[in-house]
């Protein structure tokens, strides 16, 4: 689950101790036995507390608090949703495990194009398929490849994990790049809406006169 950060103040407990003290001397040294002398401990405490409140404020950390996790009003997509979130934590813990540098370069765009795809489906329920598709099978493979990478490069390089290893390299820059495609096939749908708009668009100017020479003509008229 991602985090945010939160910045919490831990209180001093100076102000507690100071009012703790100005009632063991008040005992000691002052009268306590109207309802006078109670109003004025009272009062004199809270004056000590506030100052000592002011003069020690505490300490500020900065926490990682888990994120309200998102929710579509959507069953299917909330769970993908889900899936995604932890598939895409279990990759950046690759990418961090894994020591080779271009591979970790290669798993962290894996990762980060892994969670624009299913976060497209808040945006666009109707692409919900298509992503379930790709957690069902593209997603698992890489998964199960980068998981083989990371326990076996920490083995001995015998002929057969140097091999394994360098197969898996190789098909490291195909899967980014089909992840990319993946993740531009998701707008298809919108593309072509926004296509049918513009047509629409165009349409309407040029009927009002508002294209190319069509336009020059008609505004030299209005100015004449």
């Amino acid at each position: 689950m991602s985090c945010t950060k939160k910045t919490v103040v831990k209180r001093s407990a100076v102000p507690i101790y100071g009012v703790a003290a100005v009632w063991v001397i008040w005992c000691l040294v002052l009268p306590l036995y109207s309802l006078l002398h109670f109003l004025l401990l009272i009062a004199v405490s809270a004056g000590a507390y506030l100052a000592l409140t002011k003069l020690f404020p505490g300490k500020k950390t900065v926490v990682d608090v888990p994120a309200e996790p998102v929710t579509t009003g959507n069953a299917e997509a909330d769970a993908l949703l889900r899936e995604g979130e932890l598939a895409v934590k279990e990759l950046r813990r690759l990418g961090t495990s894994i020591r080779e540098p271009s591979v970790r370069s290669r798993v962290e765009e894996i990762a980060s194009l892994t969670d624009k795809i299913f976060k497209d489906i808040i945006e666009d329920p109707n692409d919900i398929p298509q992503v379930r598709r790709f957690a069902g099978y593209y997603l698992p493979t890489t998964m199960k490849l980068l998981n083989a990478y990371d326990r076996m490069s920490g083995e001995g390089a015998g002929e057969n994990v140097s091999g394994t290893l360098k197969r898996i390299e190789d098909i490291l820059d195909t899967t980014v790049a089909a992840y990319r495609k993946e993740y531009d096939h998701l707008f298809a749908n919108e593309a072509l809406d926004i296509d049918t708009d513009i047509t629409v668009l165009e349409s309407m100017l040029k009927r009002e006169g508002l294209t190319g020479k069509d336009f020059d003509v008609k505004r030299s008229i209005n100015k004449e």
